[in-house]
Parts: structure tokens; sequence; C-alpha cells
């Protein structure tokens, strides 16, 4: 952990140091997956085969990509008492917290007299990324599919990456299973994404691609971007604990502990407090807790990259660095923490408090655990529901209210030189003209040709 302090000669420097660029945008990591991506969309299944075998160690075939109902069944009965507890009473909160954040279509009259609106619509075909690999997120299965099925998308396909062998975490097909998927895929990394938005032979292309992962599927995601819809950019996990001297650094230093443990290196943690005494106390108790964790090289190889103890002036320059980094995670342990919390306005996700760890909103307390990082939060959401459902304007007028809009229409089509913008909402109130009696309609281009021909 790199500690630095208001009062340091090179505070400024630093402190850019620590929110500098995050793994999201590495021009390295952008160029091999571009490659990847290029493969999959010219190959099919045989790139996303070869990329498993490399990646993953797996040797499949293409009929062994998707994960069987027998291997569902299976992994259903090998989930005990303790998990299926757990993903019920995750699931239900994740549920009741989709179903308030749904949109529903909405029908007006406006000035003209014309009925306008909204219908929102799910995407048919969704795809989901889960990531695996040295962490199987079972809760992740939760926090996208669910909500996939409460918009109401038909067919929920899922990508995650397979063991050596070729198996894939019961606890996690289990999950997927309960909370709505149709389809599960054994592929990870940035291959799965391009197979998902480009499609193969064995699997057919989605309308919105979904999920976290590593650095390598978020750039999948960036540079399939238009060819598929996405969800955000959620990258490697990231915290921030706002802290003043009233913090206990105990539950301070376990949460970014937490965080950092993910794997890939690339997480990040900060500490902002305005609190020498805080400062000091957490750096200890981070000494203290590691070397009793089971993911502890993991969790010193996040923290020598991007660890960071900082002490700030006052709460006024703490608010304003939290906005600057926008973490996805924000812990604000502060007196008045509802009050601090409402000048955050980056974040990806806030907890108030000293007894709402972050731990919660990943596993259990309802809001979708997939949030932006790498300052992605400045300008993005999290995941919610309505991510899964399409927006429609509806626009239906009559004559009369044609009749209202016609001098705007004709006076916009006039400015910007289109004639035929005005001569198509015009040519509808204009009478047809009508024949002479005993005049015969102008013979059309058939009836001509046929007259020549004879």
């Amino acid at each position: 952990m790199k500690m630095i302090r208001h009062t340091d000669a090179d505070f400024a420097d630093r402190l850019a140091a620590a929110g500098a660029a995050s793994s999201l945008f590495d021009a390295g990591i952008e160029a091999r997956t571009r490659a990847i991506v290029e493969d999959v969309r010219a190959r099919g299944d045989a790139a996303l085969l070869e990329l498993t075998a490399r990646f993953d160690g797996a040797e499949l075939t293409a009929e062994q990509l998707p994960v069987s109902a027998a291997e569902l069944l299976a992994a259903s009965l090998k989930a005990d008492p303790a998990l299926r507890r757990a993903v019920a009473a995750a699931a239900k909160n994740i549920e009741q917290f989709s179903r308030r954040s749904l949109r529903k279509g909405w029908s007006a009259r406006n000035s003209h007299g014309a009925r306008v609106g909204e219908k929102f619509d799910a995407f048919e075909r969704v795809g989901i990324y889960i990531p695996g690999g040295t962490a199987p997120l079972v809760s992740t299965a939760l926090m996208t599919i669910v909500l996939a099925r409460v918009a109401g998308c038909r067919e929920i396909v899922v990508g995650t990456p397979c063991g050596a062998d070729g198996s894939i975490n019961p606890a996690l097909l289990f999950a997927a299973r309960t909370a709505g998927a149709t389809e599960i895929y054994r592929m990870g990394g940035a291959q799965a994404i391009a197979a998902l938005a480009c499609g193969t032979a064995t699997i057919r292309r989605v309308q919105k691609v979904f999920g976290p992962g590593n650095a390598y599927v978020v750039a999948a995601k960036r540079l399939l971007f238009g060819q598929v819809a996405v969800d955000l950019l959620p990258g490697p996990s990231e915290v921030l604990v706002l802290a003043d001297d009233s913090a206990p650094a105990a539950f301070a230093a376990a949460d970014l502990l937490a965080q950092a443990e993910h794997g890939s290196g690339h997480e990040r943690v900060w500490l902002v407090t305005t609190s020498e005494k805080v400062l000091q106390a957490v750096a200890a108790e981070m000494e203290r807790q590691l070397p009793t964790l089971a993911r502890r090289e993991h969790i010193q190889r996040a923290l020598d990259a991007n660890g960071w103890l900082i002490q700030v002036k006052n709460l006024t320059e703490a608010v304003k660095l939290t906005n600057r980094l926008a973490p996805e995670h924000c812990e604000v342990m502060t007196r008045n923490a509802a009050a601090v919390g409402a000048k955050i306005t980056t974040a990806g996700a806030i907890f108030l408090g000293p007894y709402s760890p972050t731990v919660l909103g990943d596993y259990v307390a309802g809001p979708s655990h997939t949030l932006p990082t790498g300052g992605a939060g400045v300008s993005f959401a999290g995941l919610t529901v309505d991510q899964f459902q399409r927006r429609t304007s509806v626009v239906e007028y009559n004559r009369t209210a044609l009749a209202k809009a016609l001098p705007a229409v004709q006076t916009f089509a006039a400015v910007e030189g289109l004639d035929a913008h005005g001569r198509s909402a015009a040519t509808r109130l204009t009478p047809a003209p009508r024949r002479r009696a005993g005049t015969q309609a102008p013979a059309t281009t058939t009836t001509v040709r046929a007259r020549r021909s004879a």
C-alpha cells in the first residue's frame, strides 16, 4: 500500500498517480483483445475452441460447448441446503429491487392533440458473461440473470469459463439455472464476448451483452460496441472507504482487503481519510489481517500495484477526491454518513455507515453488483433491469392534429432545404385532383406497355 498525506510536498503528483487510468484502457490489452475478437469473427467455433484450449487448458469439441440438461440437473442435486437458502434469499432481494426499477410504457397528448408516448420491450435474446477462473462468481449469476428474467427476456445465454477438464463450478451452474438461464456455454474471456456478439455455428448471436469481467472481457465489449449493444464496462473490482476519525479501522481494513482478493492484480482500493490516527490504524489492521486470509498472495499483488492510503485536509476535500476517482464501491464511514453520501455523485454504489460493508452489495442487498469501474462512474450507472428493455417512441396523429403541426413542419423543411419533408406532411391535407365527368384516367405504365406490344 502506498501512503500519502496532504502535507507531502509531492501530494498533487502522487494523487494523480492514485487516479491514473485503470487497466481498462491499456493499449497492449486492447491490441491483444482485438486479435482475439477478429479471430472469432472470422473462424467462429474453430477459433473459440482453440482459444479455450490455449487460455483454459480445455480440449473441447463444438458439441461440448453447451452445458447439457444432465449436467445442470447434477449440479442442482449437489447444491447443499445452505447454498439453496443463500441463493433463494439473494434472488428474492434482487428480484424485488428489480421489479421496482422496471420502466413502463406511457401515452399522452402533445400540443397538437396527437397521441405520443413510449413502450418498453424486453430484448428477445441477451448474453451474460459470468467470470470464473480462480473465483467462480456464483453471485454474478444472480446479479445479472435475475434482472433479465424480471425484464422478460425469453432467451438468456450465459458464457462462463471452464476448467482444464471442461467442468464448470456446480454451484455456479445451480445459481445460473435457478436464476433463469436458458443456455449455458463453456467459454471465457474476450473470446466468449466475441462469440456472443458475432455468433458462431454453435452459438447464435445475441442482441445485447451484459456482465463483468477482467480487462480483456471489458476491452472486447468496448471493441464490439455497435455490432452488439453492451451494458457498461465493469472491470476489475474497486472500493474507496471515505473515513473520518470515527471510522472503525478494523472494518475499513477488512473491506479494502476483500475487494483486492479477486485475483486479477488490477483491483484498486483507496482509503481517503481526514484522520492521521485512522490512516495509521487501517495500515496496521491490514498488516494484521492479511496473513490470515486464504488468498493473501492475490491480495498483496493488487495492493502493491493499486493500493492507496490517503490523508486529506478535511471532509470537503475527501468528497471532492472521491468524486474525482469515481470508485465502483464507495463506503462512507463518517458521522452523518447519509449527508456525506448525498454529496457523492460518481460512485457506482454507496454504502452508508460502519455496518454496510461492500460485501452486502456483492451478494445479498438487492441492487446488482455489476457496476462501472476505471472512472467510468463519472458517466455511467450500474446495471439495472431497465437495461434489459428496449425503448421505442410511439407517435399517432389524426388529420386535425396534422393540420395544427403543418405550419411548423413546413417552416423547418424550408429552413433546412428539404422540400420533400414538407410535402410528405402537406400531401395528406391536399385534396386529390378531381376528374371531369367522361374523362378517362391516365394510362398506367403497364397499360401503355400493353398497348404498344399489341
